[in-house]
Parts: structure tokens; sequence; C-alpha cells
């Protein structure tokens, strides 16, 4: 079966289960349905190509899109609170599944300095980070409109899902460092995407620490989140493929 098929299938069904959001069963259903078909496309892929999808536009799209959904439905499934929330995490989901429809899905170049483990543990650290930032984005975002009692509770588990990624990004840096000393002979050089990777950084230990230190409201608390949100989405899919750096690799 065609892998770019496998894609629109999946995206059919990541569409279902927002729609549906409200039926928790058939939510559920609907996003088990869609990984299921989007984890055989990217498996496809990499069959047919002999390495992961890390170098094309389509190719990181596609296994972002899948990344950002495997996160929140491991945290679906493991905390009630997170369902109410899928309506929260949609827009961004429809931007990156529109992005990759609209992609080619032409095989890209894999370059040398990619042959190396550390490409996936870089690679899945990172998901890992933004996956669960959108988790805490969608939770301040649904705190931040609850008049009831679940407020603080949702608030809280933003912010704890905010740590949390803040843990995953601090391990992207620390291997990507690792990485360009391997690759290039240097383990910081400030070039666009590694200064707009520190700005990331530094945007989500300043609103881990204004949460504690300065009480923010859960509605000053969502906004935080999502500018941090803006800046690594902007550093994730906007610098790579702008700038002229090492990090351009064979995009």
């Amino acid at each position: 079966m065609d892998e770019v098929w496998l894609v629109r299938g999946a995206i059919a069904l990541y569409a279902a289960a927002v729609a549906g959001a409200r039926r928790e069963r058939l939510a559920g259903a609907a996003l088990l349905g869609a990984l299921a078909l989007h984890t055989l496309a990217l498996a496809l892929r990499w069959n047919a190509l002999g390495h992961g999808p890390f170098t094309t536009m389509h190719e990181i799209l596609s296994s972002n899109l899948w990344s950002l959904a495997l996160v929140f439905a491991c945290a679906w499934w493991a905390l009630p609170e997170v369902r109410g929330a899928l309506r929260a995490a949609a827009p961004v989901w429809a931007v990156l599944a529109l992005w990759v429809l609209v992609t080619d899905a032409a095989p890209g170049h894999f370059p040398p300095t990619y042959h190396t483990p550390l490409l996936y543990l870089h690679t899945l650290v990172g998901k890992l980070f933004l996956g669960l930032l959108l988790v805490a984005l969608a939770l301040g975002v649904r705190g931040a409109l609850e008049r009831g009692p679940k407020a603080p509770r949702l608030d809280e588990l933003a912010h704890r899902f905010a740590a949390f990624a803040f843990v995953f990004e601090t391990l992207m840096l620390i291997v990507g460092a690792v990485w360009a000393q391997d690759a290039w002979g240097r383990y910081w050089g400030w070039d666009p995407l590694e200064s707009w990777a520190f700005l990331t950084w530094l945007a989500l230990a300043a609103t881990l620490h204004a949460r504690l230190a300065f009480r923010l409201s859960p509605r000053a608390h969502a906004l935080w989140l999502g500018g941090v949100f803006v800046i690594a989405f902007l550093t994730f899919f906007g610098v790579p493929f702008l700038s002229e750096t090492p990090h351009k690799g064979a995009i």
C-alpha cells in the first residue's frame, strides 16, 4: 500500500478523533487507528529508503505529527484530564497535517553526518520535548477556560508536563552539542538553529520559574506556555529550512 495514502488515511482519522472528542471511546478508537496507519506509513518509507524520516520537509512534518499524536495519546490513556484537552491540541495537528499534504513526498539525501546513533537519540528526546510541551499547552488552555474546581488541577498538570518537557529539551541540547562536536568539530557555534533552540530553553525555564515565583493565574500560565510553543514550533519547522547553517543538512 502506498505510504502517502496511508498518511492521508491517518490524517482523516486524526480529524475524526478531534471531531468526536466529546465521545471518549470514539475519539480514542479513531486516535488509535490513526496512529496505526501512520506508524505503518513511516515504517514502509523507512524500509524503502533505508533511513528514518529525518531529511525532507515531508518526512519531518509527518514524523512530528505522528510523535505529537503518540505522546498525546499516551497522556490521554494515563490521565483522564487530558481527554478534555484534545481540541486544544487540534490546531497544531491541523497545521502539520495540512502542511504534510502539500509537501513533496519524494525522497531526500541522507548526509554522512546523519550516520550516527546520536541522530536517533537527538530525535527521540526532541520529539518527546515537543510532545510533552503540546500536552502542557493543551492542559493550560483548558485550565484557563475552565471556571469550575478543575481549573487548579489542570493548571498544575500543565506545569508538570512543562517541567518534563524542560528535562527532555535539556537532553536534546546536550545530545545535539555532542553530535555537533562529532560532525563539525565544535560543540556549539551559535548558528541560527542553535540560538533559537537555546531561546526556547530559556523561554521554557522562565515560564516554569514565573509560574512558581509569581503565582501566575491559569490564563497567564497558558499564555506563557503558548509563547514557548510558538518559539519551539518555529525552531523545529522554520529555522532549519530557512538558514544556510550546517543544520540545514540535507534539506
